[in-house]
């Protein structure tokens, strides 16, 4: 019996183990975790959610091609549901355990919260940056 309860502290536990390990590049350890939650009946799409989440964010610009190899596993478990969908999901989990690393999208992400005006965001936009074709009815400065 796979100890899991889904909605509590088992199941964000294991999420949390199954992301680090793809994070720390330890492919055996995550298919350990997706195992898991699979057995447990987790929802395959929840994992497969978080690994397009992961996909942008913590592979990032380091392998550009890894969002596109998630998402077309995203769509193939969608065609062939469970079981089989179980091979798209480990694909998936392999894929981006061994792909590079790069957080640099983190800095560029728009989950970061609003401009900061105090930081200069949040503004107008700058004369350089306007569209030269409209002057604008409220003055242009």
């Amino acid at each position: 019996m796979v100890r899991y309860d889904k909605g509590g502290d088992e199941h964000y536990d294991t999420i949390s183990a199954f992301i680090k390990s793809v994070r720390g590049s330890d492919p055996d350890a995550a298919l350990y975790w997706l195992a898991k939650m699979m057995v447990a009946g987790e929802d395959p799409e929840f994992v497969m959610r978080r690994l397009l989440i992961l996909a942008g964010e913590d592979i990032g610009l380091a392998d550009p091609r890894a969002v596109q190899v998630v998402a077309a596993c995203a769509q193939a478990l969608q065609y062939v549901g469970l079981p089989e969908g179980k091979y798209h999901l480990a694909l998936a989990t392999v894929y981006l355990a061994t792909a590079p690393k790069s957080n640099s999208m983190t800095q560029y992400s728009l989950c970061g919260g609003e401009p900061d005006p105090a930081r200069g965001g949040g503004g107008r936009c700058p004369m350089h940056l306007r569209d030269a074709s409209y002057k604008g009815r409220r003055g242009w400065a």
